[in-house]
């Protein structure tokens, strides 16, 4: 998109702009997510989280041009526990912590940048489809101890389609959006996947197969829902200076932002009332005022996307359209292919493979770098994340 003045970045660069290109992921790896998604789907059980981590770090390290030596950092997805990580990859680390995607990657910048590691493999594993994890009904994730939604098992509503159809059934009422101008988004990231090797679902659909899909919590349709599947991703972080040194062409982190609201999530609120906008503005200032440029000049947006209502949201509370817009932007603006703004390049969790948010910034990291093939964003230089989850608003801006 063409530079313009944008309300978010303010005259002057926040304390926090001193980490701004402080650190680069110069190393990227992930499973094989097709292959695995057949071998699973017929029954088979090809790894456990531990494994398809183990393998993502090896196509990571093997990108980075590092050795296993020289990591001296280990950041371990949701799924996996530290230590028996580190044991598994055979490294020892002298600082670990434990994160989801974005936030690995902040706290990755943050440990470099103060000097407790220099080297940091960001590790993300998990066997959810083969181990049969449910993301719905009593036991969703475990039960009533872990994520917010399960909080709303008296009402029925452990189901994140269920709560997520409800969000999108208040927002385009408020809006009026037709509920079906939302396959927009399913119809434009699986043109994407369809140029992506690596993407599981990689035929094409139009709006008129959106609109005989069947709905699974209405108005959310089958193509609405991102797919379940095992897999891994790994990513490489370490310092400017010694990003500059290796031989692939850096992707550094421009900026950040986060922003959560806590108050009345357990009871929906913040779902269902001002649909995330609070806190996405507030961290889309934080992450704008920090790189030092805002929406205009960004040359792709990848969005968590565990559902398709996650795009329309993304791009009202970020400054992308004008609220109450998104369906124009939709029919005349376009995010898929040829579109001003390509979203989810890879085909997103939709798509392409749903990592929670960690195959989002392989995916940024490759756009930057220009190996994307049939699908490259021509001239990419400033890369765009954005997630939004149970009212917590977190974004990175990556740039080459």
């Amino acid at each position: 998109m063409s530079g313009s003045a944008n309300p978010f970045v303010n005259a002057g660069r926040p304390a926090s702009s001193r980490l701004s290109r402080a650190a680069a992921i110069v190393g990227v790896g992930h499973s094989d997510w097709v292959g695995d998604w057949k071998r699973t789907r017929a029954g088979e059980k090809p790894s456990d989280g531990y494994g398809y981590g183990a393998i993502a770090f090896r196509e990571a390290l093997a990108d980075s041009g590092l050795k296993r030596d020289d990591i001296d950092g280990l950041i371990a997805g949701p799924a996996t526990a530290y230590e028996r990580l580190s044991e598994v990859l055979g490294i020892d680390p002298r600082w670990g912590d434990q994160a989801d995607a974005v936030l690995s990657v902040i706290k990755a910048i943050t440990a470099v940048e103060s000097g407790i590691a220099e080297t940091i493999a960001l590790v993300y594993g998990n066997d959810q489809r083969s181990a049969k994890i449910q993301y719905g009904g009593p036991q969703a994730m475990g039960g009533d101890a872990f994520l917010s939604y399960v909080y709303h098992a008296p009402w029925g509503l452990t189901s994140q389609g269920a709560l997520y159809a409800l969000t999108f059934q208040a927002w385009k009422h408020a809006r009026g959006f037709e509920g079906d101008d939302l396959g927009y988004v399913a119809v434009a990231q699986r043109a994407w996947s369809s140029m992506n090797p690596n993407a599981i679902q990689r035929k094409r659909i139009t709006l008129d197969d959106y609109r005989n899909a069947p709905y699974i919590c209405e108005p959310l349709r089958l193509f609405d829902y991102c797919q379940i599947n095992d897999g891994g991703v790994a990513l490489i972080v370490t310092t400017a200076e010694r990003a500059a040194r290796l031989g692939k062409p850096p992707v550094y982190i421009q900026g950040f932002g986060r922003r959560d609201l806590n108050q009345g999530a357990t009871s929906l609120e913040p779902r269902l009332t001002e649909y995330y906008r609070p806190a996405q503005e507030d961290c889309a200032r934080q992450a704008y005022e920090m790189a030092g440029f805002g929406p205009a000049d960004m040359d792709m947006l990848q969005v968590y996307d565990s559902f398709s209502v996650h795009v329309p949201l993304a791009l009202e509370g970020y400054g992308y359209c004008k609220v109450g817009e998104v369906r124009r932007f939709f029919r005349e603006q376009g995010i898929g292919p040829g579109g001003k703004l390509p979203i989810n390049t890879s085909g997103g969790h939709l798509s392409e493979t749903y990592m929670q948010g960690w195959a989002h910034q392989i995916e940024c990291v490759r756009q930057l770098r220009g190996e994307c093939g049939e699908r490259q964003v021509p001239n990419c230089r400033h890369a765009h994340y954005t997630s939004d989850v149970c009212g917590n608003a977190v974004s990175i801006v990556y740039s080459r």
